[in-house]
């Protein structure tokens, strides 16, 4: 259920909405009332489906996603929102969704494997709770950042037979589409802009996956191992490994 109380109602304002889902009724007001007073438009939902409900009617620029009644009901949303989930090949009608949607994870269970999950399933950042609010500000404001400068990218980009279209969130070789899940394509999305460049790992950990170190995940390798296959199913080189330092593309 969204909260309809009056010092929730959402504003007046024209502006796409910040929409909190959040199961925690107390928790959920609380986080609504603190980004409402930075000036953002903030709508709450409770449920996974009133979610999808609200931003049917209103298409959020951000979405703050905390806890959910089932136990995977977060990690469900998540991939129903990136065009993954089950209910995606059953559905009538588009997905309400809007393409590129930031997405902060609130989570409980901050374990390694937790974190990478939801950025499988396409978290663009995670935080663990209960999050300081001003640190939880300053990510929403660089996701906000990064979306607001995605969209104001002209055109597809071109390498050799490589087309990425950041407005369609589409990529394509020689031609044919490219089927990416989200971090095999912010990854791409990132060597590409500046392809032969070596970028270090611990800088792409950052970018894409927001790690604040590297440890000793194999988050990286596996998706640029992925990656590669599907581009070099057709017998080209791209994704280069730069042992000890990092990745470029060509």
């Amino acid at each position: 259920m969204t909260d309809r109380s009056p010092r929730n109602m959402r504003p007046s304002s024209g502006r796409e909405p910040i929409l909190v889902v959040e199961a925690d009724a107390d928790f959920g007001r609380k986080l609504v009332e603190q980004i409402a007073a930075d000036g953002h438009p903030t709508e709450l939902a409770r449920t996974a489906s009133h979610a999808e409900m609200m931003a049917g009617a209103r298409p959020p620029r951000l979405v703050v996603l905390g806890e959910l009644d089932s136990p995977r009901g977060r990690l469900d949303l998540l991939e129903t929102i990136r065009g993954h989930g089950p209910e995606v090949s059953q559905r009538q009608t588009s997905p309400p969704w809007p393409q590129n949607l930031p997405v902060i994870v609130l989570s409980s269970h901050t374990t390694e494997l937790d974190m990478l999950r939801a950025f499988e399933a396409g978290a663009d950042d995670f935080l663990g709770r209960p999050a300081r609010y001003l640190e939880m500000r300053a990510r929403m404001r660089a996701l906000l950042r990064r979306a607001a400068s995605s969209n104001q990218r002209v055109g597809p980009l071109q390498i050799g037979p490589l087309t990425i279209d950041p407005a369609a969130h589409a990529v394509s070789l020689a031609g044919k589409r490219l089927e990416l899940r989200r971090q095999e394509y912010e990854l791409l999305l990132y060597l590409a802009s500046d392809p032969r460049r070596v970028f270090h790992k611990h800088e792409l950990l950052k970018a894409v996956w927001g790690y604040r170190s590297t440890g000793n995940t194999r988050t990286l390798d596996s998706h640029a191992s992925r990656l590669r296959r599907k581009l070099g199913a057709a017998g080209e080189r791209w994704v280069i490994n730069e042992w000890g330092v990092g990745y470029r593309l060509i």
